[in-house]
């Protein structure tokens, strides 16, 4: 029997992209660059199929939140050895008090829908190699945004990272993408520096290749990583005092 390739710190050439979240903004460029880049097949997953322009990309219906469509999504992209967790929400209302619905939403698909997608693949990712799953968070995970969304990103991170202990031994490739603002419908209302979906999507699929863990992809979050370690009476006035320059922008 033929071994499985192995599929970790790999270019895109000749792979099996599945990105969830894939109608618009940051997932349509990723389902874009892999075909680009060369994937052999993308499966373009999201809750309303649309046609694409191109015959190696899929479309497929999943909404995150319900088991049953994503046990039919693996049924369907056996083959995957490519997954990019991109699906989530941000409401423009979003704040911590709230009612608990609202954060329960957000959380059932920002964390647990992301991670029952992850967990779901995690063997067809093995069967197929190891490969590579990338998880899209965001620098909201180290900040003070007082956000059901941050919270959310901030759990996914520390999910992200215990993922890529508990699928080591399958030789899965586990990786965050952490940035911050990227110039897709999502954010239109913020009137602030963006990153262009492009350029988050390049960051993202160089680092696949290069065996990254961790990418930070804009200068903010680059930044902000690097002072993670300062006294935190220093460190939360100077990100209050940055939010609340950021709002009153």
């Amino acid at each position: 029997m033929t071994q499985p390739t192995d599929k970790t710190c790999r270019t895109l050439e000749d792979r099996v992209v599945l990105v969830t979240g894939a109608n618009g903004g940051l997932g349509e460029e990723f389902v874009r660059q892999a075909v680009q880049r060369g994937a052999r097949r993308v499966y373009a997953a999201a809750r309303q199929l649309r046609a694409w322009d191109d015959a190696r990309i899929v479309p497929l219906t999943l909404d995150i939140t319900k088991a049953d469509d994503i046990a039919r999504a693996v049924a369907s992209a056996p083959d995957c050895d490519l997954l990019i967790n991109n699906a989530a929400i941000a409401p423009e209302a979003d704040v911590l008090l709230q009612p608990e619905e609202e954060t329960r939403r957000i959380f059932d698909t920002n964390f647990f829908g992301t991670l029952n997608v992850a967990n779901a693949f995690a063997p067809v990712l093995g069967a197929n190699g190891g490969g590579t799953m990338l998880n899209i968070l965001s620098v909201a995970a180290w900040i003070s945004i007082p956000t059901a969304y941050a919270a959310s990103k901030a759990a996914l991170w520390s999910a992200t990272n215990g993922l890529r202990m508990a699928l080591e031994g399958q030789n899965t490739q586990v990786i965050g993408l952490l940035v911050g603002m990227i110039d897709t419908p999502m954010t239109k209302n913020w009137n602030i520096p963006k990153s262009s979906a492009a350029s988050i999507v390049t960051q993202a699929y160089d680092g696949i290749a290069a065996g990254a863990l961790e990418i930070l992809a804009d200068d903010t979050t680059r930044d902000l990583k690097s002072k993670l370690n300062t006294k935190g009476e220093e460190l939360y006035p100077w990100v209050h005092a940055q939010l609340r320059a950021l709002m009153a922008s």
